[in-house]
């Protein structure tokens, strides 16, 4: 991949109009004397480009790590490299056949691109890292296909976030571990403290969604974050990190309201002040059985018959096949309680 700064405005890729682009450039980034890109000033174009490009570097890094092989790009053999674009004026992003382009969020006043936030960049990147393992549909997928790739985009982001430290320290910090009460990591395509995109933990269900692609999403991105928040209950649980019996995690998250179950929860880990790196291990091994199934169940999956039901499936085998097996009740649960299976 490579980064293009145009020298002047340009408008968003749009077919037939595709890369490369061929107008005048404003001058690369350029690394320091030992090669890496952590001297460039903040606030400046090539910030920007070397933000952006690591930010797609890094969550190609870590779904090629799950899958274990190397993801192609979709759009192979037309172009060998995908084409990123840092900064539009324009109040939005994409990424597409052989580019990725951000633009910036003017809600503010002050424009803030999105190039510098991460989850804006991961979500685009997801979606063509889904193309790259899955393939692209030739002729019109179900409509659940196109919720379900901004669920997975989303969720991307999400696994991708905790793949810092310091961001992963600060969540469990501000949280003593109860990962159900509102923080960082619920907050999808955050902006500030009051505006963000999505939020993760809900409890909407298949009949309480319209048909609108990004409604349509939220019961299967909300689905695979309980399955998270559940296996890194257990985990707690079965290392006498929490006393909550997990057995018992799907009955409160049903029949409690937010407030009592953050209640429970606060409770029960209410003796890990100290003990702040026994539940970032258990968060780690979470994060990775689940980004692990997730990843790999693409392999099971067309795109041009590709729904809800099946995509549920498809986790499901590639837990039993991989190192998830035994949360796989856990997983049907979920799907099934969202009513997806």
């Amino acid at each position: 991949m490579y980064v293009v700064s145009p020298l002047t405005e340009k408008q968003p890729y749009q077919f037939p109009y595709l890369p490369p682009y061929a107008g005048a450039l404003q001058a690369p980034a350029t690394a320091g004397p030992d090669g890496h890109f952590d001297t460039i000033p903040i606030g400046t174009p090539e910030f920007e480009a070397a933000h952006v490009y690591a930010c797609v570097r890094r969550v190609l890094d870590i779904c090629e790590s799950y899958l274990g092989r190397e993801i192609p790009w979709f759009f192979e053999p037309t172009y060998d490299r995908l084409e990123i674009v840092p900064r539009l004026r324009w109040d939005n992003a994409q990424s597409g056949y052989g580019f990725l382009e951000m633009g910036e969020d003017l809600a503010r006043g002050e424009p803030q691109p999105f190039a510098l936030n991460f989850d804006s960049v991961a979500h685009e990147i997801g979606h063509l890292i889904i193309f790259g393992v899955m393939g692209a549909p030739q002729f019109d997928p179900p409509h659940e296909y196109f919720g379900y790739h901004e669920a997975v985009s989303d969720f991307i982001a999400l696994i991708g976030l905790l793949h810092f430290d310091t961001a992963m320290d600060l969540l469990l910090r501000r949280t003593r571990g109860n990962l159900l009460i509102a923080n960082e990591l619920d907050r999808f395509g955050e902006l500030s403290d009051e505006k963000q995109v999505r939020l993760f933990s809900h409890s909407l269900r298949m009949s309480d969604v319209s048909a609108e692609v990004h409604d349509l999403s939220k019961p299967f991105a909300g689905a695979l974050f309980d399955i998270l928040i559940e296996i890194y209950q257990v985990l707690l649980f079965e290392r006498e990190l929490s006393d909550l019996d997990p057995r018992e995690f799907r009955d409160l998250r049903s029949e409690l309201s937010e407030d009592d179950l953050e209640q429970q929860l606060s409770a029960s880990l209410s003796g890990n002040e100290g003990r702040h790196f026994a539940l970032k291990s258990a968060l780690e091994e979470a994060r990775d059985l689940v980004g692990e199934t997730l990843v790999r169940s693409w392999e099971e999956l067309d795109p041009e018959t590709l729904d809800y039901r099946w995509a549920a499936e498809a986790m499901i085998v590639a837990a039993e096949e991989g190192r998830c097996g035994r949360f796989v009740g856990s997983i049907i649960d979920n799907f099934a309680w969202r009513g997806i299976l």
